[in-house]
């Protein structure tokens, strides 16, 4: 096969090209109409093409070619120890640049592989994308994987998997299976994906929905979050409302709208609801706030309840030293050695020896040493421990009268 050869430091007009193409170091190409070579393209050293560039093959090695134009590869682009930079479209079969790669146009190829900086201005369609360093595009990426090793920035993307060792940051859409990512992430518009884990700090600052996410420090979503399970080592915040199955948080955990659950709720300081929160089961070893809880299950309180509308479970436990502000409902309600609570109503309910309560209504009541009660209405029994007491005489009677919730 034939090959035309540029010179070192050579300017050449060219167009069609049949056989290979050589091109040394520091040299400049014109292109009349488009620079066709029908088979490999060889750049050694940096180079400048003035125009469309179509090939059967491109390799570079030791340098930076540049493409004013667009670029065409039947087959495979590759460099060593090389970059390219195109400013117009780019299409090939697979892409290898160790160094760098920088489209201005629409880019499309079965596989990008780039070892430091990957750059696009328009849109980037792929089967996989791997990026030693930075990968920053502009318009929507369309793939089934993506993988980096340093930071990210996209616009919309369309993936299957995207695994980030260090920043995240992208305008939103969809990654349907998994996101990985070692540092950061973000998320500037709805986003959609199966599950996600950061090993640092996650934010959602439009509505996102997905499967499992887990946060090593932080997580914070602007908007409403709809997940399944939920887990953050740190703080959490929520500025719309939570759907989802399962919260851990082992920290602080802040919903300003209602937080809707369907499994448990384990928090290990405080949480704070601005409106309903409903689960299966709760541990939460500080604080808990709502205007209303409704759990169908157990709930256990370390520190303290406070709700305006009332809490209810089918069994609470308030622990030692703990406080209760608002209604507690339930089938069984126990609170602990010198913890206070205000009205309390349930099947059965049993107050720690110096617990205090306001109101207590009940089947059956129980009141350890040295606990009291302002008001006892009971329908089964009553229990006084030594040094218990009731200021109102208590009531028995037949029918309890409706609890709140």
């Amino acid at each position: 096969m034939t090959e035309t050869r540029v010179p070192r430091g050579g300017k050449v007009r060219l167009g069609a090209l049949a056989g290979d193409l050589r091109v040394e170091r520091d040299s400049q190409i014109e292109v009349e109409g488009a620079l066709a070579v029908s088979g490999r393209a060889r750049f050694e050293g940096d180079a400048e093409v003035r125009g469309d560039m179509e090939c059967g093959s491109f390799r570079s090695e030791d340098g930076t070619v540049r493409v004013r134009g667009h670029l065409f590869v039947v087959e495979d682009l590759e460099t060593h120890d090389g970059a390219v930079e195109v400013e117009g479209e780019l299409k090939a079969r697979h892409v290898d640049a160790d160094r760098g790669l920088t489209v201005q146009g629409a880019a499309a190829a079965e596989t990008f592989d780039v070892g430091g900086r990957l750059e696009g201005a328009q849109t980037l369609a792929a089967k996989k994308v791997s990026v030693g360093g930075k990968f920053r595009l502009a318009g929507k990426l369309t793939a089934d994987t993506v993988e980096a090793g340093g930071s990210v920035d996209l616009r919309e993307v369309d993936l299957e998997t995207l695994e980030v060792g260090g920043v995240v940051r992208l305008a939103g859409g969809v990654v349907r299976s998994s996101i990985e990512v070692g540092g950061k992430f973000s998320s500037d518009a709805p986003i959609e994906f199966g599950k996600i884990e950061v090993g640092g700090i996650a934010q959602f600052h439009e509505t996102a929905k997905g499967g499992d996410i887990e946060a090593g420090g932080m997580m914070s979503a602007d908007r409403d979050l709809t997940f399944e399970d939920l887990e953050i080592g740190g703080l959490g915040t929520i500025g719309g409302n939570g759907k989802g199955r399962n919260v851990e948080v082992g920290g602080r955990f802040t919903v300003r709208g209602s937080l809707e659950i369907t499994g448990k709720l384990e928090v290990g300081g405080q949480i704070s609801v601005g409106e309903l929160l409903t689960g299966n089961s709760a541990e939460v070893g500080g604080t808990i706030e709502a205007r209303k809880a409704v759990f169908a299950s157990d709930a256990e309180i370390g520190g303290a309840v406070v709700t305006r509308e009332g809490f209810k479970a089918a069994r609470i436990s308030l622990g030692r030293k703990s406080r209760a502000t608002g209604p507690l409902v339930g089938g069984r309600i126990e609170i602990d050695t010198r913890a206070r609570a205000e009205d309390l109503y349930g099947d059965t309910v049993e107050l720690g020896d110096k617990a205090e309560a306001r109101r207590v209504v009940a089947r059956r009541v129980s009141l350890g040493e040295g606990a009291s009660a302002a008001e006892v209405v009971y329908t089964e029994t009553l229990e006084l421990k030594a040094g218990a007491s009731v200021r109102s005489p208590p009531q028995k009677v037949a029918t309890l009268p409706a609890f709140p919730l």
